[in-house]
């Protein structure tokens, strides 16, 4: 496997497991990164799902906006 094929493995096991065990209507708090990339991507579908997400760089809000979530809030950095 390669580094990205790794990489999204694991970003789906991570969304696998959020979809098992977040209750409906929780918010998820989502890192930075490619791999954070992939589990964003794996996670899209079930978004309505969650009341939001909080996002810990401008751009995973803007990944999460990407696929629909308008709820997605960023982390303070102060």
């Amino acid at each position: 496997m390669t580094q990205d094929e790794l990489k999204q493995a694991v970003a789906q096991a991570a969304a696998d497991y959020v979809a098992a065990n977040a209750p409906e209507g929780s918010i998820i708090g989502v890192g930075t990164g490619s791999t954070a990339n992939f589990f964003i991507d794996a996670l899209a579908p079930l978004k309505d799902k969650y009341r939001g997400a909080v996002a810990s760089s401008e751009a995973t809000r803007k990944r999460l906006e990407g696929h629909g979530d308008r709820k997605s809030t960023r982390l303070n950095s102060s």
